[in-house]
């Protein structure tokens, strides 16, 4: 297949929401500051230290903790209160990433446009980076000033779930008579969808919701992961691997289950659509008509990277 790099799934919006806005970037770098602090404390070897670094801080979008800590504010609660949690969650994600480009599982040798942490550091040390960085994201969890027990289990359920995801994804360990639209969604909504939806549900934990809050946020999360897997299986399928900063076309390649392969280009280009609309109602119902929310719905939507 011909790769673009003018995948628009929001045609025209693209130029204005691929860059961050002067408060996305304030809160990105103050996440970024507290995720190297976290590192630099925690006592571990120093080439340890360096290949976890490596690991979290040589780039990345960093949608996981903005999602905890507007969803924190959305429902009352200042940054410092949402930082501990945001910190954890990016850890987990970074922890799934190193061990995913392993040679055991996708075999990459770029993330993020650098070498992948095994690349890097050697497959011995990126094993044991990626555990470290799990054990390390539940300690910075059970420093949230609220509900730590809370979010450190919903942490744990979220990872999990993850894992699982991965296991479909890759070992194909579906139950017998699944149909393959039925896989595919168990994929994303675990693997994916799982860690989206736990960002945005520690963050109403971290502000103290209350349950029906609590609820309606993480299924705000739930739909935001849908549509963001929706969009990395179509830049996938359409972007160089210059563009997109990682390797691109091996899903297909290696028979893995994509939206684009299942349902082609069109249809998963509506069903970003879609989900994006439901995801604005969603806010809206549960009265988070936050700016940086949407905004953020919006970039999920139409990024192409």
């Amino acid at each position: 297949m011909a790769r673009s790099a003018t995948f628009l799934p929001m045609s025209g919006t693209q130029s204005a929401l691929s860059r961050p806005t002067p408060s996305d970037a304030a809160l990105i770098a103050a996440i970024e500051r507290a995720l190297l602090e976290f590192l630099s404390s925690a006592p571990m070897p120093d080439r340890l230290r360096q290949a976890c670094v490596h690991a979290v801080l040589a780039g990345g979008k960093r949608v996981r903790p903005m999602l905890v800590i507007e969803c924190a504010r959305a429902c009352g609660a200042s940054e410092s209160d949402a930082m501990p949690a945001a910190v954890a969650i990016e850890l987990v994600h970074a922890f799934s990433l190193v061990h995913d480009d392993l040679p055991a599982l996708d075999n990459d040798a770029m993330r993020r446009g650098q070498p992948t942490c095994h690349v890097a550091f050697g497959e011995a040390m990126a094993i044991l980076a990626g555990d470290n960085l799990l054990a390390l994201a539940m300690l910075s969890a059970a420093r949230a000033p609220r509900n730590s027990g809370e979010i450190q289990r919903d942490l744990a359920d979220a990872t999990a779930r993850m894992i699982n995801g991965q296991v479909y994804d890759t070992l194909r360990d579906f139950a017998d008579g699944s149909q393959p639209a039925e896989q595919l969604e168990l994929v994303h909504r675990n693997k994916t969808g799982a860690l989206l939806e736990c960002a945005c549900r520690i963050g109403a934990v971290s502000a103290g919701a209350d349950g029906p809050r609590v609820a309606a946020v993480a299924e705000f999360g739930a739909t935001l992961g849908l549509m963001f897997q929706i969009v990395d299986d179509l830049i996938d399928a359409t972007q160089s691997a210059e563009h997109a900063g990682k390797a691109t076309g091996k899903d297909a390649a290696a028979g893995k289950l994509t939206f684009p392969t299942i349902h082609g280009i069109e249809r998963s280009m509506a069903l970003v659509e879609e989900l994006r609309v439901r995801a604005h109602g969603l806010l809206a119902g549960a009265g988070l008509e936050s700016g940086s929310l949407a905004a953020l719905v919006e970039y999920l939507a139409a990024r192409t990277r």
